[in-house]
């Protein structure tokens, strides 16, 4: 006798029928239909075990369960909108990049590309070339290169240049970076011996000069840029530092970290040393980020002097730190920013610094409009942030909300998650829920948008968003009302 199938398996569709769903149609035109159609096969597999083990099918429907799946096929890595005021931001990619990079970089993308070719003598030729000439003419340095980060310039410098001597550093510069990871940690795993002098917040020049041995084979500096220590404070200058390495026959490495090409006292902020100061003071190597304060895309760049330069891109950890094609066109684009000397109207990073607070406190003004009567205009200070120029601020003004009460899943366009919540956490959410996200920050209860680090034509879908999460909060408080 054959067993009668519970009804509710007949209750399920197909594969076909369920990719044939109308909303779920749209989805394969994005995605494409063989993994639309395995994600259908396994959420069908998750209901048929369900009615096996509770005799049911599980709520929600079985489209709606495919398209909510579906969601893990969109790529992770999307643009955001910037409205927290921190320029140089870690957690949103750090330096936005300048027009021109962006241009260079789909040209090096586009085809193929001489990026180790010599088309003068069709031969092999080195991508480190590509970076040489541009980074001596803004920096006056003797040659330079560039490879994966900052911390990746400092490892190849270290293992190309110091073998496995010792290594003189202040203790006040034994510094921690982003994600946990500490200056000492990566300075070990070149092969080099750490010798620290010094104490946390005074270090002389006679503290280095009495650590010197046989076995010494540079010191560095690593600059203090994501803190700062004030009070009773000493540090060696820097060109007294090149003097004593260089009268022992050591060599001087300078880790800036920020990549400062220009004097940031220009604009109100405290001076932060450049990469051309450090050259002048007499550093063999000077090491920065693209991303920081250059503005460019993510790279390590060493510069300084020829031989030590050299060592550098023969030794083999250069090969597994390199750029990529990508990466070198747009760098050079950056760099060529400041050669041409308009950086600060053409890279984003100086853009913003050098933005005046009534520019943009007319642009708040805009976006309190469209969310008026829950927003004001008012003071504010925006960060440089990105591990630059620790406590520097710069004059802002922000759009300020007060967050509408109302139900949070309502706000940010899906389903009511609860009671009425108003508060700030639930309305930045509904703005992170927004396409493009839009990321803003609370101070005192209330959500703050910046202009600052908003690019001019995110404008109106920053002002559209929020004319649209205030009026749902006011029609959800309506019907409140007449209750």
């Amino acid at each position: 006798m054959t067993a009668t199938p519970d009804p509710a398996y007949r209750d399920l569709p197909s594969v076909d029928r369920l990719l044939g769903d109308a909303r779920v149609a749209p989805l394969i035109a994005r995605h494409g239909r063989e993994p639309l159609a395995g994600l259908a096969r396994a959420v069908l597999a998750e209901y048929r075990r369900s009615i096996a083990e509770r005799g049911r099918v599980p709520a929600p429907a079985v489209a709606e369960a495919l398209i909510e799946r579906a969601a893990a096929l969109d790529p992770s890595l999307v643009r955001v909108v910037n409205a927290t005021g921190v320029i140089i931001h870690t957690n949103l990619g750090r330096a936005p990049l300048s027009r021109a990079t962006i241009e260079a970089m789909e040209r090096a993308a586009t085809g193929y590309s001489n990026l180790e070719y010599d088309t003068a003598t069709g031969e092999r030729g080195s991508r480190f070339s590509h970076l040489d000439a541009a980074l001596c003419r803004v920096t006056g340095a003797e040659a330079g290169i560039a490879v994966n980060n900052n911390a990746a310039a400092l490892l190849l410098s270290l293992a190309a240049l110091c073998g496995e001597g010792e290594v003189i550093i202040s203790r006040g510069q034994l510094v921690e970076i982003g994600g946990g990871f500490r200056i000492p940690d990566v300075l070990r795993q070149s092969g080099v011996q750490l010798v620290e002098v010094g104490t946390t917040n005074r270090t002389y020049l006679r503290d280095y000069a009495g650590a010197i041995t046989e076995r010494t084979a540079a010191i560095l500096r690593v600059h203090a840029s994501n803190f700062r220590i004030v009070g009773f404070v000493e540090q060696a200058p820097l060109h007294a530092l090149a003097a004593l390495a260089h009268e022992r026959g050591l060599l001087l490495l300078d880790d800036l970290g920020s990549g400062a090409l220009l004097d940031t006292r220009a604009y109100g902020l405290a001076p932060e040393p450049t990469v051309q100061q450090s050259v002048r003071a007499g550093a063999d190597v000077v090491l920065c980020s693209g991303d920081k304060l250059l503005g460019g895309p993510q790279a390590g760049i060493a510069v300084g002097r020829a031989p030590q330069i050299e060592a550098m891109s023969r030794h083999p950890l250069a090969r597994a730190l390199r750029l990529d094609k990508t990466a070198i066109a747009g760098l050079a684009a950056t760099i060529d920013h400041y050669a041409r000397g308009d950086a600060v109207t053409e890279i984003p990073v100086w853009r913003m610094i050098a933005t005046r607070a009534d520019a943009l406190g007319r642009r708040a003004r805009r976006w309190s409009r469209a969310c008026a009567p829950r927003a004001t205009v008012e003071a504010a200070r925006s960060t440089i942030g990105g591990g630059s120029l620790p406590g520097e601020t710069l004059e802002t003004v922000v759009c300020a909300v007060d967050p509408p009460a109302g139900r949070s899943g309502e706000l940010s366009g899906g389903p009511s998650s609860g009671p009425s919540s108003g508060d700030a956490a639930a309305f930045a959410a509904a703005l992170r829920a927004a396409t493009p996200p839009i990321v803003a920050r609370i101070a005192a209860g209330r959500v703050l948008l910046d202009p600052r680090t908003v690019d001019p034509r995110d404008d109106r879908h920053v002002a559209r968003t929020l004319a649209r999460l205030c009026a749902a909060a006011a029609e959800e408080q309506e019907p409140a009302a007449g209750r």
